[in-house]
């Protein structure tokens, strides 16, 4: 086991990419008209790059409470506009052919050591998001 002072902890999480120097997103789609969370809906996270472009960062679904706690611990997403967009058609809770197939959500995160928890509150014909914690 190689052990390090504070001090090279510190030096390395400062010099290393990783959760350390980067932005923590979550989600969670909470289904209004079932009073559930929605299971097994796949969402795929995005950053907007320099040019304008969307580059996808990462993909995960919800968890059988309608939670993403973590796109993954090897992620970069350093400050920027993102965007997190479910599909809506994979949702078991939805009618075969959804009003909303798709839901995309931009927000932007402006500190590389902050939490942003974007949900998602869905309804057959409606959805709505916020800023949560």
């Amino acid at each position: 086991m190689i052990r390090l002072s504070l001090g090279a902890a510190t030096l390395l999480a400062t010099i290393m990419p990783g959760s350390a120097t980067a932005s923590d997103i979550s989600t969670h789609v909470l289904d209004l008209a079932r009073g559930v969370g929605g299971a097994d809906i796949p969402a795929t996270l995005e950053r907007k790059d320099a040019q304008g472009a969307w580059r996808k960062v990462a993909a995960a679904r919800t968890d059988a409470n309608g939670r993403v706690r973590s796109f993954g611990d090897k992620i970069d997403t350093p400050p920027g506009v993102y965007r997190i967009s479910f599909d809506m058609t994979a949702y078991a809770g939805s009618s075969p052919q959804p009003f909303f197939p798709e839901i995309s959500v931009t927000f932007r995160a402006t500190d590389a050591q902050g939490h942003y928890h974007v949900p998602v509150v869905v309804s057959p014909y409606g959805y709505s998001s916020y800023r949560g914690n």
